[in-house]
């Protein structure tokens, strides 16, 4: 049936994301690697394409052997615009000669070389696929709010990729952003999940969680970066060991703000109750969440978090903010509240303390919501719309 399903297909797949390299071994930052890296199953080659740190190292996540890899000249982010442009022209040059190898392409953007490489790709007369991960104008916004010639560079770029999909097809995550590309040429609309049908728990074992004995463990799992909001964990928190001094909470995670939040726990007296495990491994992680008695995710901006259906598989039910793509995807098997609110986070997370009736239909009605959006439905739904 697998290789019914097998694309004849030779696809490249470019995201904004900085890679490191130790002689032929390859590796990424972000979990989304992990989703791409499964489209090989889907394609008779893969090809991943973005920007490549200067000096060797290693990271979190490693590019399968098989899967290619191409380079391209390395600048610091998009906040530094003169930086990324000035490699433009080597990176098309790389690109153009990747072309050669390939059938179709997926560029994720909005981003300037994303444009570039579309309209290169279309010259030669590949499949060119976008993709959607975020709004860019909002998270601009939310990351650097004082720095407006960056928001009109988003606006700009917003502009410039939805013009472009009314040319070529799109893959968005989560709702908000097919609302937003509706007039594209074709929309498909992705879950991004690492979840396996493997993964998924049973609901009573979920359920005893909250009668065995010991404290009450919430769990956050993301990037401590500004957009995700994490110095207000230490707040919720704070609330709640003033109703209940059972609740402790994992946060895991690494960025800039790792430090910022430390200071913060101490600050609210609450630093011995949380424990900051920085970067967990995807496998671990996954035993982590099943150890858990709540999930909570309070960022300010967001597509579609894959950690709501990591949360979902686990049998873990979620508080999280309502932003983005969350309400649409996490419906009724969420509690949801304003962003940037301490009191309602703390507010909800004691209704399920309180409610045992609430946490049976939020485990149930979250497991039932994931098990149509494991990776391999969703890879495969991917793999079909790059082919065409």
């Amino acid at each position: 049936m697998a290789a019914s399903l097998k694309a004849p297909r030779r696809i490249g797949v470019f995201t904004d994301y900085v890679y490191r390299q130790t002689g032929s071994r390859v590796y990424g930052e972000r979990a989304f690697l992990l989703f791409v890296a499964a489209i090989a199953g889907h394609a008779d080659r893969l090809v991943v394409i973005g920007r490549l740190e200067p000096e060797p190292g290693t990271w979190h996540y490693e590019l399968p052997p098989d899967t290619g890899f191409v380079a391209l000249p390395y600048y610091p982010s998009l906040g530094r615009p003169h930086l990324a442009l000035a490699g433009l022209v080597a990176a098309m040059r790389r690109f153009w000669r990747a072309l050669d190898e390939l059938d179709a392409v997926w560029l994720l953007g909005p981003h300037p070389h994303g444009i570039a490489f579309a309209l290169l790709a279309l010259l030669r007369r590949r499949r060119v696929v976008l993709g959607v991960r975020q709004d860019l104008p909002v998270y601009v916004r939310s990351r650097r709010p004082g720095r407006r010639l960056l928001h009109v560079v988003a606006d700009v770029l917003e502009g410039a990729w939805r013009a472009l999909a009314r040319v070529v097809p799109v893959i968005v995550v989560g709702p908000e952003l097919a609302a937003n590309y509706r007039a594209a040429r074709a929309v498909l609309e992705l879950n991004v999940s690492l979840v396996r049908a493997e993964d998924l728990v049973e609901p009573e074992a979920a359920l005893a969680r909250w009668d065995a004995a010991g404290p009450r463990q919430v769990l956050s799992v993301g990037r401590l970066d500004a957009e995700k909001n994490p110095l207000m964990l230490a707040d919720v928190l704070a609330r709640l060991r003033e109703r209940d001094p059972a609740w402790r909470m994992v946060i895991c995670g690494d960025g800039p703000l790792a430090g910022a939040l430390a200071d913060r726990l101490e600050e609210l007296g609450v630093a011995d109750a949380a424990d900051l495990r920085g970067y967990v491994d995807h496998a671990e992680l996954r035993e982590v969440y099943r150890s858990s008695a709540a999930f909570l995710h309070v960022t300010w901006t967001e597509g579609l978090p894959q950690v709501l259906f990591e949360a979902f598989a686990a049998g873990t039910p979620v508080v999280a903010t309502a932003v983005g793509g969350v309400p649409a995807a996490a419906g009724e098997d969420a509690l949801l509240m304003p962003a940037g609110d301490p009191d309602a986070a703390a507010e909800l997370l004691t209704r399920l303390a309180d409610d045992p009736a609430l946490r049976e239909r939020l485990v149930r009605g979250g497991l039932g919501r994931v098990a149509d959006r494991t990776l391999d439905a969703e890879v495969e739904r991917v793999a079909r719309f790059l082919a065409g």
